[in-house]
């Protein structure tokens, strides 16, 4: 078993692997994306952009890449600006990213269309502190520094965090860091706390001495989403194939709902992070996940979020979200609001 204390060095390739996995980047780490294989037989390729430990380990750990009727290329990216990047240029037809990302692109008059969602569970969203920290509730962060991935679902649930203790972001000093850097400034006490996400909280609580001061449940909306090339949805096979894409994601949540031990243990082998890790984010966020609709509540959500950050001017203007929205398969999907699932008591 990998020791409780590493020093912090050695978290930084699991933490560098998943970089933005969960909760999305404003800024594009290395570039474009990696190829990484191709699944399935047929004519027809669907195009897929990913993030290590993201979509094509769901599906293949669920089985849902045994009896693919058309291709899946992938494409490996490190976070989920620069594959939002791709769906603009056309060379990605659709990927998954957080909260955050499409409200960046949107701003900037991507060629982008949010098409699925999922809701889950916002405690794995977190303000961490050191065990021996002085701090007990938001309002103690006035003065001091906190580390956050700017333009990430972090960044957001920072702010909303900050707004609910009577706080605004001027009141605290913002190092903005991704969070290989952030666990190093937190490690060795650079900074007094750290805004991130799931798996970063479940590996900063197991190995980094940290506790969390608060968690964005009930702050921040939970919403991920696949978001796809408005020129792949005017493709009627593409489109259909779109469609089957995101039932066989919605298919995988559920079985690992039922899983956790197994996907977590798949999960691990994939990223390189410890199995209890794993285990922990998927029991606190990642398992919670439910399959939703891209309703008007979810685009009302998003809309907050894009409000915040042009009121904070971290994005050139504002917009209607819900033009860059495609709800033609929410079909009977539940409302976006639909309680995410739980194991029980929190981990």
């Amino acid at each position: 078993m990998r020791a409780r204390h590493l020093a912090p060095a050695a978290l930084l390739l699991p933490f560098t692997l998943l970089l933005a996995a969960c909760g999305g980047s404003s800024r594009a780490e290395g570039g474009g994306g990696t190829a990484s294989g191709t699944d399935g037989k047929g004519s027809l390729t669907l195009n897929v952009g990913d993030q290590k430990g993201g979509s094509e380990a769901l599906l293949r750990a669920a089985g849902e890449l045994d009896d693919l009727p058309y291709k899946i290329k992938w494409s490996t990216f490190t976070s989920g600006p620069p594959l939002l990047e791709a769906v603009n240029a056309g060379a990605v037809d659709v990927g998954a990213v957080g909260n955050t990302p499409p409200v960046f692109a949107a701003a900037a008059k991507s060629k982008i269309k949010v098409i699925a969602g999922s809701h889950s569970r916002s405690d794995g969203e977190t303000i961490l502190v050191k065990k021996d920290s002085p701090l007990k509730r938001p309002a103690q962060l006035k003065g001091k520094s906190v580390a956050v991935a700017q333009g990430s679902s972090a960044h957001y649930q920072l702010v909303a965090s900050l707004k609910k203790a009577g706080l605004t972001a001027k009141d605290v000093t913002l190092n903005y860091l991704q969070p290989a850097d952030a666990l190093a400034a937190f490690t060795r006490g650079k900074v007094d706390a750290w805004a991130v996400w799931d798996p970063y909280t479940s590996q900063a609580l197991d190995q980094a001495d940290a506790r969390v001061l608060t968690t964005g449940q009930g702050l921040v909306n939970g919403l991920s989403f696949q978001v796809a090339a408005p020129a792949a949805l005017d493709d009627k096979k593409k489109s259909a194939a779109l469609k089957d894409y995101t039932d066989r994601l919605r298919r995988a949540q559920n079985w690992v709902f039922k899983h956790p031990d197994v996907w977590a243990k798949a999960w691990a082998k994939e990223t390189g992070l410890p199995e209890k890790v794993a285990l922990d984010a998927v029991k606190r966020t990642r398992g919670t996940a439910v399959a939703v609709a891209v309703d008007k509540a979810a685009i009302a959500s998003e809309q907050q979020i894009v409000d915040s950050f042009a009121a904070l001017k971290l994005i050139p203007r504002s917009f209607d979200f819900g033009e860059f929205v495609d709800p033609r398969f929410n079909g009977d999907l539940p409302p976006s609001a639909t309680a995410p699932r739980t194991y029980g008591k929190a981990h």
